[in-house]
């Protein structure tokens, strides 16, 4: 894609960086990710062709870097600390920076994780998902409870004091006594993050197909309500802070890069699939790894598809992944970003919303009531 002069006019700019590794070992049962399994040979060619991308991007300052897929733990230490020195000197990363890796639980070790830790990452995020084994092959995961526990150790070990574990809930079959065991086994690790995703059924997948056929139940939309909810009664009796829809955090752990999604603000993704929004205009990469590095190796753009975002339409997604955020939406913030108010551009939703039980609006800001948390789709939608 070609950047205008016109849009790096601002040296200063603070961007999220992403980087996406869309390899694994095996696709899990309910992915849906621009992901692929046995194209692990293709590795050093495309961190190479990531590296010529990164060469080729926009002259912005970046604050966060997140190496995410797929399977980032897939690279060895020496490719990730090859990436991030390619980001900090296009980006100016700053040392100190958040620096965040997902990997999987048997992925990594405490030699791998010692070595990462040294090139420059900071936070790492483990692909958990149940502290169940039965839970764990439902969903096609290759590592153990065990394994989880192991590599969490050893991450500690290696030096790491922001570890996120990612968990899903509203499983085929689950209960609410197996989540809370799940909630209670993750506490007694004390994690800095925790974020709990209700299972999404994605069409085409192997967990999809499964629940069609009728071998599986289709997840209880109530029971995993009931699973929301007392997860946010346990994390908050255990200090943690529910600062997102899905995340919860010790104090000042909160995920910086994540946040500039949610405050919808500039970002850039490379790599396959990888997607950037910046300048009033949204652009993806082609998804498969093998066409991405064939682009850059013969100089072209790797972009598929570009979308011009009106003002409109980004006030929209602004109010969506804002009142995502516990902090809900400034108007202050808004008007500044926009030069009008909240009131002015969504005064009918805002009331509606607040008759209903479902937002909070002092004149100021803007937030979900936890019934909103809730039923937040029927929220955002109504400033789309």
């Amino acid at each position: 894609m070609a950047i205008r002069k016109s849009q790096v006019a601002d040296r200063n700019l603070r961007s999220a960086i992403y980087l996406h590794v869309p390899f694994c070992l095996r696709r899990c049962a309910y992915c849906d990710f621009n992901t692929y399994a046995g194209l692990g040979h293709l590795i050093p060619q495309y961190v190479d062709a990531l590296c010529a991308e990164i060469a080729r991007a926009p002259d912005v300052r970046a604050h966060t870097l997140y190496f995410g897929g797929g399977t980032p733990s897939l690279l060895s230490p020496e490719q990730i600390e090859r990436l991030v020195r390619a980001v900090r000197r296009r980006f100016g990363l700053p040392d100190g920076a958040e620096i965040t890796l997902e990997a999987n639980p048997g992925t990594v070790d405490r030699d791998t994780l010692s070595r990462l830790h040294a090139a420059g990452v900071n936070r790492l995020s483990l692909g958990v998902q149940s502290a169940h084994d039965g839970e764990l092959r439902l969903l096609g995961r290759l590592h153990t409870w065990d394994q989880a526990v192991e590599a969490f150790r050893a991450a500690r070990q290696a030096g790491f004091t922001n570890v996120n574990l990612d968990f899903i809930y509203g499983l085929p079959g689950q209960t609410l006594d197996r989540w809370r065991a799940t909630l209670e086994a993750a506490l007694r690790l004390g994690p800095e993050h925790l974020s709990l995703y209700a299972l999404t059924v994605e069409e085409g997948t192997p967990l999809a197909s499964r629940i069609a056929s009728g071998e599986l139940p289709f997840p209880d939309d109530d029971l995993a309500a009931e699973m929301y909810e007392l997860a946010e009664e346990m994390l908050e009796a255990a200090g943690y802070v529910h600062y997102e829809i899905s995340n919860w955090a010790l104090p000042s752990h909160e995920c910086q890069h994540n946040l500039v999604y949610w405050r919808n603000e500039s970002y850039f993704g490379f790599g396959a699939g990888a997607a950037s929004w910046w300048a009033g205009q949204r652009w993806a990469n082609v998804p498969h790894p093998t066409e991405y590095i064939a682009r850059i190796s013969r100089g072209d753009s790797p972009v598929d598809e570009i979308e011009t975002i009106p003002p409109q339409l980004e006030m929209g997604e602004t109010m969506m992944m804002g009142l995502r955020l516990a902090e809900g939406i400034s108007d202050a913030r808004f008007r500044q970003r926009f030069g009008v108010g909240l009131a002015e551009v969504y005064r009918d939703q805002l009331t509606e919303m607040q008759r209903l039980g479902l937002l909070v609006w002092d004149g100021r800001t803007v937030r979900l009531t936890q019934r909103g948390r809730l039923l937040g789709n029927q929220v955002f939608q109504q400033f789309l």
